[in-house]
């Protein structure tokens, strides 16, 4: 960040002047002791890479087979949308459209604004309307519920598995691959950089 950056509190709402603040180490509001940054090594290059691996992932999440089911030899698959699109033939539509919004559309929103932001930053060129989408971003984030439908999932296993043989599916190795990419890559993001780099190339 550069030197005499103004920054308010995000807790008591001081406005402070903020030194640069070297990696590994940690400003604090004066006030009442908020953190206010704390720089992480290599937060850009981290982010964006995982970002770009969570596409992917996402993708083949969605175009390989989740699950199959064998019954007395005979073996079905399913897509993850496809069981989203069951839901909606056997009149859960509500349903059927939150496990979308949450497993499908929220995160791919989330990680295409992180490219958005992330991919020209890398070359020190602000996004148009990039604090807008960095907002935004914070506030999809909580409708990013992957963990909770692989919960939901495996709990369903367990119930099924005296019915029948459970066989996982590629998409389901690559969905639980995203809940800890979106995780890392969530973690591993310093909001302070994003901003000071969109005031500027340091």
């Amino acid at each position: 960040m550069s030197t005499g950056h103004l920054m308010a509190c995000h807790d008591c709402d001081l406005l402070q002047r903020m030194p640069v603040v070297p990696e590994g180490m940690t400003a604090i509001c004066g006030r009442c002791g908020a953190v206010l940054a704390k720089p992480k090594r290599d937060s850009l290059e981290r982010s964006l890479a995982l970002a770009l691996a969570g596409l992917v992932l996402l993708v083949l999440a969605n175009s390989f087979p989740f699950l199959g089911f064998k019954v007395q030899g005979q073996v079905r698959e399913t897509l993850l949308l496809t069981g989203i699109w069951e839901l909606h033939l056997q009149g859960m539509s509500q349903v059927a459209l939150l496990v979308f919004v949450t497993t499908v559309l929220a995160p791919l929103a989330q990680l295409l604004a992180l490219v958005y932001i992330l991919l020209p930053l890398k070359r020190d060129r602000p996004a148009p309307g990039m604090f807008h989408v960095f907002r935004w971003l914070r506030s999809i984030a909580p409708w990013s519920m992957t963990e909770v439908f692989m919960l939901g999932i495996l709990v369903s296993v367990v119930k099924l598995a005296k019915m029948a043989q459970i066989i996982p599916g590629t998409a389901a190795f690559c969905f639980m691959a995203l809940i800890f990419v979106l995780a890392a890559c969530m973690s591993s993001l310093d909001a302070h950089e994003i901003w000071s780099r969109w005031e500027g190339p340091r």
